[in-house]
């Protein structure tokens, strides 16, 4: 069945792809949208920095004043200029093209020095183009009046230049008792030439990231889809009923850690398919053999005269409850294995019911020799399913005297320690390897592959025997060398 949606390996593709382009969208705001506000940002603290900076030189006793402050101002591309109240330079330097406060008249210096000592010692003015005209006012000269200077003309910048943002710190710096202005000026304005470089390495810069990022989008997606193509291509065989099939994606933890689970999951089914195809096989051979029989006598009854005597009725009787027992079997096992089958606990005297387990076989052992032998210290009493411990016993003894020896001897006991009751079936057959121990109990589960019919019961105990204990939360387990024969026994707390 194929799916609409889209596929691990573009959704990481595209996921990746989502990624460049932001990257590139981000990238693309700091560098051009928002180039102008952190150029302003970074100029106007630089600004600062070099304002208090020259103001300490002031203040301090370096013989070498102008030369430090030339330094200062180079460094940092701006200008620095000082002057005493009544406007006489007392230090210049320029090194941005468009400073003009060397041209300054000395009533605007005089205005600014008035605004930065109502503002604390220190004012900020910041225009673009000429006049700044938040800071000028109607009883300042205009600009004409004081256009001596050639090329002022009322403006702090050159011609030209009317749309430049900049700033002047003004500072108050007060040196050997005597006050003097500092001014420093600095563009806020990236220059168009620095913006059309930005600009133009930004394209190129984009065009090879989105290159780049198609390329190792598609790399690492193909990279991580890869094992996870594998394993579906090997799960769609294992749906098809391919128990062989394996799971090679080791590329990530978690994709080796799902391969080794689906190879596991994989080897169980095909073991449980192959004992699922011999219990088959198994149950119809069981269910076949009494149907044939009753069949048979029933034919023999039907047609030949003086046939239809109590012995051939009573084979016909013997193998519909052989029959009947299978069924009851395999109804009882599903519904344990399902846990539908409820458990109804009674007090009731374990030994005695064992015994009378021993006397279903009374006929066994008179017809075909088989010796079944009791041993028990004293009665004792439990609470359990009087009817499923009874299963439990009667499929134990079942079992035993399937696979006991040539001497047909089976051992049933019972042995007291402390608060708890064992129960041991023991037969002197061919025993069981170990490395087949811990499966002797799961379901479909036979050591010996040839089936053969069964002396007693329907070959299914074990599988039966596990479930009821488990239902009764009882301890169970089975001992057993090749050639010594086995032991199966489970434990019960006794009922004081």
């Amino acid at each position: 069945m194929k799916h609409e949606k889209i596929s691990i390996k573009w959704r990481v593709f595209t996921y990746l792809l989502v990624f460049t382009g932001i990257l590139l969208v981000v990238l693309w705001l700091i560098q051009i949208c928002y180039l102008d506000s952190f150029y302003t940002m970074i100029k106007s603290r630089e600004a600062e920095q070099v304002t208090s900076a020259v103001a300490n030189i002031l203040t301090s006793d370096e013989d070498d004043k102008d030369t430090l402050i030339h330094d200062i101002a180079a460094k940092n591309n701006m200008a620095v200029y000082v002057t005493n109240t009544d406007g006489d330079e007392i230090c210049s330097a320029e090194y941005i093209v468009n400073s003009r406060l060397a041209d300054m008249p000395s009533e605007q210096v005089q205005y600014y020095y008035e605004q930065a000592k109502e503002h604390g010692g220190i004012f900020k003015i910041e225009y673009e183009g000429g006049i700044n005209p938040e800071f000028w006012s109607e009883d300042m000269p205009e600009p004409e009046d004081v256009a001596d200077g050639p090329g002022f003309h009322g403006s702090l910048q050159k011609r030209g230049q009317e749309h430049i943002k900049s700033v002047i710190y003004v500072k108050i710096v007060e040196c050997d008792g005597q006050e003097e202005i500092l001014m420093v000026n600095t563009q806020l304005t990236p220059v168009d030439a620095t913006v059309n470089t930005l600009r133009i390495e930004l394209i190129w810069i984009t065009v090879i990231m989105i290159l780049l990022s198609l390329g190792i989008a598609l790399l690492i997606s193909r990279q991580i889809s890869k094992s996870l193509i594998r394993i579906n291509e090997s799960a769609k065989a294992l749906a098809k009923g391919d128990f062989d099939v394996r799971f090679e994606g080791k590329d990530y933890r978690e994709v080796a850690e799902l391969s080794d689970t689906l190879n596991a999951t994989a080897k169980e089914l095909g073991k449980n398919e192959s004992l699922r195809r011999e219990l088959i096989a198994n149950v119809s051979h069981d269910l076949r053999t009494p149907l044939t029989m009753i069949i048979a006598y029933a034919e023999v009854m039907r047609d030949l005269p003086g046939e239809n005597t109590p012995e051939n009725v009573q084979v016909v009787i013997d193998e519909a409850g052989r029959l009947t027992n299978l069924v009851n079997d395999m109804l009882d096992m599903s519904k344990l294995q399902a846990g539908v089958m409820e458990k109804n606990d009674t007090v009731y005297n374990l030994t005695e019911s064992i015994e009378s387990v021993l006397e279903r076989y009374n006929k066994l052992k008179e017809q075909d020799g088989y010796c079944i032998h009791f041993e028990y210290d004293g009665k004792v009493q439990v609470k359990a399913d009087e009817y499923k411990i009874y299963q439990v016993i009667y499929n134990l003894i079942n079992n035993a005297i399937n696979y006991t020896g040539k001497d047909k001897t089976v051992w049933v006991r019972q042995k007291i320690s402390g608060d708890k009751v064992r129960i041991e079936v023991t037969d002197s057959g061919d025993g069981i390897a170990k490395e087949a121990l811990p499966y002797v109990w799961d379901r479909y589960y036979k050591v010996d592959k040839t089936h053969k019919r069964a002396v007693m019961g329907t070959g299914l105990g074990l599988s039966i025997v596990k479930n009821i204990l488990e239902l009764h939360h009882a301890e169970y387990g089975v001992v057993s060398e090749p050639g010594c024969g086995s032991t199966f026994w489970f434990e019960l707390k006794i009922e004081r």
